[in-house]
């Protein structure tokens, strides 16, 4: 019996001092003006690539052969979207897309997400409509999601990678599909005879003049 209750008691403080030793799940790395610098970040990032500040650009990416840009490839080997990793891929894609025409990003600002994952690593989401020309896109707005994963370096915040992904447009709900075949089955059902009542007569010419 004692053993019993020795046992017990053991187990019972083994938990409650690995509740006590664990995180709070609650509990945010980072703080809200943290997360505000970083969405003023983001801003920035906008404001530059619209005005093709490649420079600027350059410095606003964690500088490693691991920082990662996620866009459009125009070398069909490459796939119709790829990764290009280091300063100087990243740097080429950039200019390579911006020089190929107007490029202009309009991100949603009401749907602009920022947590921080660690005390040093942060992610931010956004929708957004992005004109541009390069590649073969025809220059006309679409919707994309850009997911960025910010790296805090020193006392600054620099983009660890940075993913570009075209939205798709949403598919035909089957009810939308079953009533345009629907649709379609009647017209094929009616017009044989639409075309035999108006058929004109063999004994009349199809066209006067």
């Amino acid at each position: 019996m004692y053993k019993t209750l020795l046992a017990t008691f053991t187990a019972t403080a083994l938990s409650i001092g690995a509740v006590a030793a664990a995180p709070a799940i609650s509990e945010e790395p980072l703080d809200e003006a943290t997360l505000v610098t970083i969405k003023s970040k983001f801003g920035r990032l906008m404001n530059l690539a619209n005005n093709h500040d490649f420079k600027a650009l350059h410095d606003m990416f964690w500088q490693s052969p691991s920082t990662l840009l996620v866009a459009k490839s125009a070398i069909q080997s490459e796939g119709n979207w790829a990764g290009f990793w280091g300063n100087e891929a990243i740097d080429q894609k950039l200019h390579d897309i911006g020089s190929s025409g107007p490029v202009v990003l309009e991100p949603d600002y009401s749907k602009l997400k920022v947590v921080g994952l660690t005390r040093d690593v942060a992610e931010s989401y956004v929708p957004m409509n992005i004109t541009v020309s390069y590649a073969g896109q025809d220059g006309t707005a679409r919707p994309f999601l850009m997911i960025i994963n910010w790296l805090r370096v020193g006392k600054d915040w620099k983009i660890a990678s940075e993913i570009i992904l075209p939205v798709p447009p949403a598919p035909a709900t089957k009810g939308s599909a079953r009533q345009a075949s629907t649709v379609a089955a009647q017209i094929a059902r009616v017009s044989p005879g639409r075309r035999r009542r108006n058929a004109p007569s063999s004994a009349m010419p199809i066209w006067s003049g």
